[in-house]
């Protein structure tokens, strides 16, 4: 697949966008200012980017408790976003969800989970809904290597093979299950090989290659649309933080973050892009700029923003 030059630089912003988003997320949280747990994803930016930049807003995506940069790859605006982890009224749920719990709609960003693996069978009745309404839309569900060890992946998976529904199970292998070494809870190299026992499509990527993952999310979203039903695609990444903000991380290996760090996604496409002559070292800072610029406006949104007041404790509760 040949990409324009226009969609190159639209995944490096995503990217790029994410990462901002979640570094400032960082320095706030470390503060004190911003209450609840902290997960990001900053090394797992390529996935998201590859994957959202198919999808419409009537696309569906759901997320695990780390899914602050697919909803922002997907298109959400991180003024609200960002209102949400300070937990203010005008946060895009009220305050009430915090880091895990994201929900946007309007751009199809369904939900965050802080259960591992239960996006997957959420992720299922949207699917079932766009197969039942004969829609072309599809929904991408992303999780880790962990979540391929729950019965909601193995549910889930079977009655999207079965029924033939349009779910794209998008999983980031970064090495760890919260803190359980992969080797120590998969048996198989490659976790993509379980779509097989659905006769399915599963395959295996690099995920700090941002065009590799757009290229087979292209084939999935094609695979979902025919009526074929799921498609799996692992992506071999690696997050630079911790499980949560505050994890010592003494699990880790020594020197095995810095390996990985050379492989970042983001450094790694900015010399691709370079070498290409798509983009100047001038044009990647005024692209960087302009994503700070952004994140820094959502930041003054946020602490503008009021606190919720005790009566929103009893709405929203029952449909």
């Amino acid at each position: 697949m040949k990409l324009s030059k226009d969609t190159k630089i639209d995944l490096y912003k995503r990217m790029i966008r994410q990462r901002t988003f979640e570094d400032e997320t960082t320095k706030i949280f470390s503060g004190g200012e911003m209450p609840g747990f902290l997960h990001l994803s900053q090394g797992e930016d390529a996935v998201a980017a590859g994957t959202c930049a198919h999808l419409s807003n009537e696309d569906a995506i759901y997320t695990t408790h780390r899914g602050h940069g697919c909803i922002i790859a997907k298109g959400a605006d991180l003024k609200p976003m960002m209102a949400e982890l300070f937990g203010r009224i005008d946060g895009c749920c009220k305050g009430r969800a915090g880091s895990m719990h994201f929900a946007d709609v309007s751009t199809g960003c369904m939900g965050s989970n802080g259960i591992v693996g239960e996006g997957m069978r959420i992720a299922l009745g949207t699917a079932f809904a766009q197969k039942y309404n004969k829609t072309k839309n599809v929904t991408a569900v992303f999780f880790g290597e962990g979540a391929t060890g729950t019965g909601a992946f193995h549910e889930a998976f079977n009655m999207a093979a079965t029924l033939k529904l349009p779910l794209i199970f998008m999983c980031s292998i970064n090495l760890y299950a919260q803190m359980t070494p992969k080797e120590d809870h998969i048996a198989i190299e490659n976790v993509a090989d379980r779509a097989a026992a659905y006769g399915a499509p599963g395959v295996t990527i690099d995920g700090n290659d941002v065009e590799k993952v757009y290229e087979e999310v292209a084939k999935a979203v094609k695979h979902c649309q025919s009526g074929k039903g799921p498609y799996m695609i692992e992506c071999k990444t690696y997050r630079h933080h911790g499980h949560f903000e505050g994890d010592p991380c003494n699990y880790r290996p020594e020197g095995e973050l810095e390996q990985w760090k050379k492989k970042d996604p983001i450094v790694l496409y900015e010399k691709k892009l370079k070498k290409e002559k798509i983009v100047s070292d001038k044009q990647i800072q005024q692209l960087r700029d302009a994503a700070q610029k952004e994140v820094d406006e959502a930041v003054t949104f946020a602490r503008q923003s009021p606190q919720p007041d005790v009566e929103e404790l009893y709405k929203d509760i029952l449909a």
